[in-house]
């Protein structure tokens, strides 16, 4: 309990990542810590907080996203977005941050360039953490449909009508896009798990 008022003392929550407080898959925990990371970065961040949890109730006891995440960590430390990251507990990693300058002196490798991402015009002005989350949750409802290898314009279009089915849903005020955030995680978790 104490060394959790000492983090929210060091980190506070705009350099805090409680990924365990979303239950996102390993995918989604990614998808959501990436950019985060980007963020901070460019923004001067010198480090950060990112809790996985332990993984106490996933199979075997071994935290999917923790690895997950641990993984990625490794990357972006190659890639120059981090100087280097420890663990901090056994459901926690501190990041810290390389200078953005590192970033023009990161070697790049032909398997790291992703594929340009997928933002249908009338989604633009959402969050990259958002649209990152999207793009599984049209491709998994596509999938339900039987559609294995979506066009762009079939993942667009699909991006576009879960994003406003899901924001009909949500409750006036607060922060709609975090709340849209949380409907899509649900949505993709519903997908997931379906027998």
């Amino acid at each position: 309990m104490i060394e959790r008022a000492f983090d929210a003392l060091r980190f506070g929550p705009e350099r805090t990542l409680n990924l365990r407080a979303l239950l996102p898959t390993a995918l989604q925990a990614v998808a959501l810590a990436e950019p985060w990371l980007r963020r901070l970065q460019v923004e001067g961040a010198g480090e950060a907080l990112v809790i996985t949890g332990r993984g106490n109730r996933s199979e075997d006891g071994v935290s999917v996203v923790r690895t997950a995440v641990a993984q990625r960590l490794a990357v972006l430390r190659r890639k120059n977005v981090l100087a280097g990251y420890v663990e901090h507990t056994p459901g926690s990693f501190v990041v810290t941050f390389a200078p953005v300058r590192a970033l023009a002196e990161a070697p790049r490798r032909r398997r790291d360039t992703p594929p340009a991402p997928v933002v249908p015009p009338a989604l633009a002005a959402l969050a990259p953490e958002t649209l990152a989350l999207l793009e599984p949750l049209a491709a998994a409802a596509l999938g339900a449909l039987g559609v294995r290898t979506p066009t762009r314009a079939q993942l667009e279009d699909e991006m576009t009508h879960q994003c406003s089915t899901l924001a009909a849903t949500l409750p006036p005020g607060g922060d709609r896009e975090a709340q849209l955030r949380q409907a899509v995680t649900r949505a993709l978790h519903d997908y997931e798990t379906e027998p």
